[in-house]
Parts: C-alpha cells; structure tokens; sequence
C-alpha cells in the first residue's frame, strides 16, 4: 500500500458485548473485567503502541475499545483486531467472553453502570436508558478546523445510510427476530437528540444549534448530543456514529477506511466552494430506516436521486464517489475487496440470520459470533 503524504488521520471506536461462553447470556461485569484489563495492561500494546485500555459504557454488560490514532488502513487494521483479542483475553480472565454484536440475541435486563452521570440519564429517560444495550461502531476522522468539519457534516449526509446498510448486526431483539437487520439502529433513535440533522452552514451555527438543544433542558449535557454525524468535543475531529459495530473485524475496516474517505470527499467539494445536497433531514431519516431495516436484502435510497434504487447499485455509487480520494489514500484497492466481500457474504444479520437457520438456537448465534469477533 502507498500512503499519501498528509493522510488524514483516522481512528475506530468499538462497542463489544460481554456474555457467558455458554449461555451467550449478557453479563454485567464490565467493572471485573476493566480491572482485569488494568492489572494485565501490556495486552493493549501493539507494535509499541497502545490502544485504548477497555472503558465502560451506559451498560454493565459492554465495553468499549479504542484505536490509537492512526494515518494508515494497515495501522487500523492491526489495532481494531489486537484491541478485540486483549478484551477477549481480559473478558476470559473473569469467565466471560466478547461478542462483536450490536444487540444481544439472548434476552436480557441490561444493568446501568452506577456513574453519576447514567444515573442522571435513567432517572431522566426512564425505559429507554434501562433497554439502550446497544453496540455501535464510531469513527472519528481529523479535520484541519471547526468550519471544514462542520462543511463535511453538511456534506456527508446522503452517505451515510449505506454505511448502517453495510454494518448492520444487530436482527434479534429480546431472543427474536426483528425482521430489521440493524434494530440498534431503532433503538437507539428513542434518544431525543439522536439521527440526522438539517444543514448547519458555519461552525457558528453548529455551536448555536447544539446550545440551543441544551437549553430545552431535555438533555442531560452535550455529551448527549447524538447526532449521526457530529463534531467531538475533546479531539479536532468529525465523528460518524451511524455504523453498528460489526462482527467481522474486516468490516469495521472498511467502515473506517470509507468514512475517512468520504470526510475527505466532502472537505475537497467544501475548498472547491461546491454546495451541499439540501436534501431534508425528514427524508435523511427515512433513508437511515430503510438501511436499518432491509441492510444489504432489498433497495435503499439512492444518495444522489433520493430514489429507491437496489442495495448493491447504492453501495456501487458509494465506492464511485469516494474512488478518488480511496486511490490518493493508498486504500482503493483494499476497499474494493472489502466491499466485494460483504455482498458477496452479506453482513452481520445475514450471519446471525444464517447461524439461527441452521441451529434454531438463538445462545448458539451468540456463540458462533464470539468466534467470528476475534477471527484473523
């Protein structure tokens, strides 16, 4: 592969499951296994460099990690699938294991991490914190200033979809079959501040937008703003939510690699003073369901038409749009096979899907997933 100079740096958030190896029933015992992380924290160092140590998240039955930040797919590549093994390898350690799952098949009565801050978001939401176990893939992508990411977000709106289509794992919801390949995707739109957003124009008017939701008083801080795509508060990135974590760890590769070349897609339209597509955030939400429902099975909507068109011409017109900034990257050729494989194989659900089939067993779709999450 050959790197461009000045490559945007990029970098993967993963959301993993912790669940028994035998019952493939969640397990709240993000605390225990943090701490084993913490005792044993050479198993976050690759290439003597450290990915982020395990985190909790709003749920005791998931964790999350972090790559460091990185400028190539193989730098990617390395820390997604070495920061799976080390929180495989500190799940085991305290009897449990790692599911790259976006909901749980298996039933379950999430249990909230006791920190001030979720406490105040159940008392506040009441059902929909207590269900919200729900695993998402982010990918934040570094921006020369706060208006050329704001212009990305302006401008990466109708592409998004695709990518929740492409990711989408999450079909069982409390031990059934939703009929949606990404039900995550629904869940996780009960948040007030959650899905896409109107075009902002200026980081002036992003600020403003984002005080404003703050002063309705109906969310619990900024951290709270879940927009599908978003400024970050601590780094100067962009970061794009929308992706379901994914059970193949080449998935959430090719997540990574397109979202980074659609931000920079999207910045060299914002210097060549093109105007963003003024689509409607109403129609955005309509695009973002029919990915989460149907994933890579049916139609989608077209990101230049705003059309039903067929899952596979979508995700053709995706990897035409971002061809060019794919090659200057180095990263065309990999992404190429990556996106043949998934519609060649299909996403998560259709593994899920295809494990539930064979077995009439929902545990043992949970089981097969544990071992595609560490897969090589």
């Amino acid at each position: 592969m050959t790197l461009r100079a000045g490559a945007r740096t990029f970098g993967v958030e993963e959301e993993l499951l912790l669940v028994d190896p035998d019952t493939g029933a969640p397990q709240a015992l993000s605390g225990s296994v943090i701490h084993y992380a913490r005792r044993h924290d050479e198993l976050f160092l690759t290439g003597g460099r450290r990915s982020k140590a395990l985190e909790t998240e709003l749920q005791r039955e998931q964790v999350e990690t972090a790559t460091p930040v990185c400028v190539s797919l193989d730098e990617v590549s390395d820390h997604v699938r070495s920061a799976r093994i080390a929180a495989a390898q500190s799940a085991a350690g305290v009897g449990a294991a790692v599911a790259a799952l976006a909901t749980s098949p298996v039933s379950v009565r999430p249990s909230l991490t006791p920190s001030h801050r979720y406490l105040r978001m159940a008392d506040a939401y009441g059902p929909t914190a207590d269900e919200q176990l729900t695993c998402g893939c982010h990918v934040h992508v570094g921006i020369e200033s706060a208006e050329e990411g704001v212009a990305v977000l302006d401008r990466i709106r109708p592409w998004l979809p695709p990518l929740l289509a492409l990711s989408a794992n999450s079909p069982f919801w409390q031990g059934a079959d939703t009929g949606s390949d990404s039900w995550r995707h629904q869940v996780w739109g009960r948040w007030p501040s959650s899905g896409p957003t109107e075009l902002f124009g200026s980081a002036e008017a992003y600020r403003a937008t984002v005080k404003a939701l703050l002063a309705t008083g109906a969310l619990v801080d900024e951290g709270m703003i879940y927009f599908d795509a978003r400024l970050s508060r601590h780094y100067p990135t962009v970061e794009i939510r929308v992706a379901d974590v994914c059970l193949e760890a080449d998935d959430a590769v090719l997540t990574a690699a397109l979202v980074r070349a659609l931000v920079e897609t999207a910045a060299d339209a914002w210097h060549r003073g093109e105007p963003p597509d003024p689509v409607r955030a109403d129609l955005m939400r309509l695009a973002m369901w029919r990915a989460g429902r149907s994933g890579l099975r049916e139609q989608l909507v077209h990101p230049r038409t705003h059309l039903a068109a067929p899952a596979r011409e979508v995700v053709e017109a995706l990897l035409d749009h971002l061809s060019p900034a794919l090659d200057r990257a180095g990263d065309l050729d990999t992404v190429t096979k990556l996106l043949r494989g998934v519609l060649e194989r299909g996403n998560g659900a259709r593994f899920q899907r295809a494990v539930y089939a064979r077995t009439g067993d929902v545990p043992s779709v949970v089981t097969a997933a544990v071992q595609e999450t560490v897969s090589v």
